[in-house]
């Protein structure tokens, strides 16, 4: 994000909640709320209005829930990264968000310091949000579908069984001996093959049709 503060909206129908989240990432410097919002319908909207980095968006919510919120939000353009918030570590919405495109979740139970680092890391792109979190959401709830797109090299499964473990670019460089610029070649084919929005969505894929095994 360079020198700019991160730009994020709120939206949960409970404003003791948002209260909550607003005043722990404005105690946080680089980080800015610049609107909140009550329920999924407001949240185009307000991403629309604002362009934030980040939309912070629970995932239940009266009218449209976070999943169809995550997906009408993720149409704009730019688009904000998503971040689930979510009351239940168990919650099957909460994988249908990730399936959705959001980049990640986190509790609302969590410490501050967690979800400040849940909000950066979704800002910058380069991590899973809780690599175990995510696993453990899929081995519960997803329905293993074979793969059909196109064939993954024995490389890029290497640095897709890295990105499951929520390795950075660099530290994948370091695992496989390889350079940074071309891990991002990788993670790009990657995608692209898998016809995923980001890391999340590519790990939540290769868990569902077994080229990462769930363990």
């Amino acid at each position: 994000m360079g020198d700019q503060p991160i730009r994020v909206v709120i939206v949960d129908d409970e404003p003791l909640v948002r209260h909550g989240l607003r005043g722990i990432l404005e105690s946080e410097p680089g980080i800015t709320v610049v609107a909140e919002g009550e329920d999924g319908a407001e949240a185009v909207g307000l991403a629309r209005r604002h362009t934030p980095d980040v939309i912070c968006l629970d995932v239940r919510m009266p009218g449209i829930d976070g999943i169809r919120a995550t997906e009408r939000v993720l149409t704009l353009d730019p688009a904000p990264r998503v971040l689930v918030i979510t009351t239940f570590d168990s919650d099957s919405y909460v994988l249908d968000a990730l399936r959705a495109g959001a980049s990640g979740f986190v509790l609302k139970r969590s410490s501050p310091e967690a979800i400040i680092t849940a909000v950066r890391t979704v800002a910058a792109g380069s991590h899973l949000v809780f690599p175990e979190a995510v696993r453990d959401l899929a081995r519960q709830h997803l329905r293993p579908v074979s793969y059909d797109g196109p064939g993954l090299t024995e490389r890029e499964l290497e640095v897709l069984g890295l990105l499951a473990q929520g390795r950075s670019n660099p530290e994948i460089a370091q695992s496989l001996f390889l350079g940074v610029e071309t891990v991002r070649t990788h993670v790009s084919r990657l995608l692209a093959k898998l016809g995923a929005r980001d890391r999340t969505q590519a790990v939540v894929i290769a868990y569902q049709t077994g080229l990462v095994p769930l363990g």
